[in-house]
């Protein structure tokens, strides 16, 4: 296929009305395969010889919206030292704007066997996975315009895509639970009777069906596991998943603009659906992993829990907060929603070890000329120590463009309010605790790590559709389903690195440290 040498900005794949420019960043590699698939599954490799600043790029001029692709990324396959790359892996484009299919499970998604974490698994993962889609960028937006409601004036009405609509009896069925549904009138009715001026919608990035549900026969409802950070989530679409969802999403927005009622996004930006050690590899742990991850310094096979999932984006990397500005950034001036929520934001401000809330994301925020101008929300807490902050988010923005604390700390045009603080769900007293591995693919015997993030966990199956009606198992400070991976365990308590060994694995102590857990 043909290729040209096309440029390194901006990353992901940008259709310019001609052909298509593809761009990976990736410091790790040592040579980067860009593969497309055809609607029965046969792949094209075309190899990315050009590189700038570590990005790896090529521009097709065949390559149209709709197209199917992902990476193969060559170079070091060194765990204890925090490479992760392995070829024999289709990864997701990290930009990818749309996504196809999902993925199914199979063992050829790890890099391990199952039950033998220290071996090699270099099963060729292509047929299994979740596939980026290049799309169509233009859309009739048809003048719209952010509505821009005062703060004093705001409303938020917080609402999932399929809970607020699929039983709704006015909404064709076959839209029911979509995009398409959102912004259908008998919707857009309902939410001016209340006199909602914003609709905040749960995790509709794209995100991952953990396959401890799915083994259930569950669906992951609540949707913070993301994957895909660009992506609208493919399952809320009515019309398609080869970009289809784009402009659905697109008119759901223009609806609800045009009826004054402003969107905001939760996001999920503190970790990814990847895991922990034990976790897949689909995306970001194939592409580079010690840039786009917090690792444990002093054993880089293992990952910083701050969130309680098994991995925490690392904020610390200009890759990394790179692609959580160009994300925040697309949705606003692409996508056209007026703000976020930040799902445990203090994750965002653990620029070294301590919650910072002058780090490097909220500076980046603060300067942003675009980012800036929209609402936005802080859930105002972590798993770690000293992540609760309620109330503690610095000021933001120029004069009334952030929401603020309390309602009576709006300052409108005075001076620049707070962030807004979602508040915590109730929870019981922290404590430190060290637990054993369980599951299916138990680590090494080695003692395990002193760091939370050493213990495997996973997406929030906490969220699950409903509860599980088998038996759990309780082992330390976790519970788990029998035969649950163990890098889908889940956390009850939060752990951090302070904590002294335990003489039993599996026993559980509070804390030495006086700052932890606080």
């Amino acid at each position: 296929m043909e290729a040209w040498p096309g440029t390194a900005y901006p990353l992901g794949a940008t259709f310019d009305g001609s052909g298509t420019n593809f761009a990976l960043f990736s410091e790790a590699a040592t040579k980067v395969e860009l593969c497309l698939f055809d609607e029965d599954g046969t792949e094209t490799r075309v190899e990315l010889i050009d590189i700038d600043g570590y990005v790896w790029h090529a521009y097709l001029p065949q390559v149209q919206p709709g197209q199917r692709y992902g990476y193969r990324v060559h170079g070091d396959y060194d765990p204890k030292n925090g490479s992760r790359c392995n070829p024999n892996k289709v990864l997701l484009d990290p930009y990818a704007k749309a996504t196809a299919g999902e993925y199914d499970w199979d063992q050829s998604l790890f890099s391990y066997n199952f039950g033998d974490p220290d071996s090699v698994n270099n099963d060729d993962s292509a047929g299994h996975v979740m596939l980026s889609v290049v799309v169509n960028p233009f859309f009739d937006w048809a003048g719209d315009r952010h509505p821009k409601t005062p703060y004093s004036e705001t409303i938020i009405y917080e609402a999932h895509v399929k809970g607020l609509t699929n039983l709704h009896p006015d909404i064709p069925e076959e839209q029911r639970g979509k995009y398409a549904a959102l912004g259908h009138p008998a919707v857009i009715e309902h939410l001016q009777k209340l006199g909602v001026t914003a609709i905040e919608l749960m995790p509709v990035h794209q995100f991952v069906q953990d396959s401890t549900l799915l083994e259930k026969g569950l669906r992951n409802y609540w949707g913070y596991n993301t994957i895909g950070f660009f992506a609208p989530h493919n399952e809320y679409s009515s019309s398609g998943d080869l970009g289809q969802q784009v402009p659905e999403f697109k008119s759901m927005i223009r609806a609800m603009h045009a009826a004054g009622i402003e969107v905001i996004l939760d996001v999920v930006y503190n970790h990814t659906a990847e895991g922990n050690h034990l976790g897949p590899t689909l995306s970001f742990k194939g592409i580079d992993n010690a840039a786009y991850y917090r690792l444990v310094e002093d054993d880089q096979q293992y990952y910083m829990d701050y969130t309680g999932t098994g991995n925490s984006l690392n904020v610390r990397h200009p890759h990394s907060l790179q692609l959580i500005m160009d994300s925040l950034r697309y949705w606003v001036t692409e996508m056209r929603v007026d703000g976020f929520r930040f799902d445990l934001a203090s994750a965002l401000a653990r620029e070294f070890y301590d919650v910072d809330r002058l780090s490097t994301f909220f500076e980046l925020v603060q300067q942003d000329p675009v980012v800036s101008q929209v609402k936005l929300i802080a859930e105002p807490w972590d798993v770690g120590p000293g992540g609760y902050q309620v109330g503690n988010f610095l000021r933001s923005g120029p004069s009334g463009t952030a929401s603020s604390a309390t309602p009576s700390a709006t300052s409108g045009a005075e001076s620049p309010p707070r962030w807004a603080s979602s508040p915590p769900a109730s929870r019981a007293p922290p404590t430190c605790t060290r637990t054993a591995d369980v599951g299916r693919s138990p680590p090494s015997t080695s003692s395990p790590p002193t760091t939370a993030s050493r213990s495997p966990t996973s997406s929030r199956t906490t969220r699950s559709t409903t509860r599980p009606t088998a038996r759990t198992t309780t082992t330390g400070s976790r519970t788990t389903a029998p035969g649950t991976p163990a890098w889908r365990a889940r956390p009850t308590t939060p752990r951090c690195s302070p904590c002294a060994p335990s003489s039993s694995a599996t026993s559980s102590r509070r804390c030495s440290s006086r700052r932890a857990c606080r």
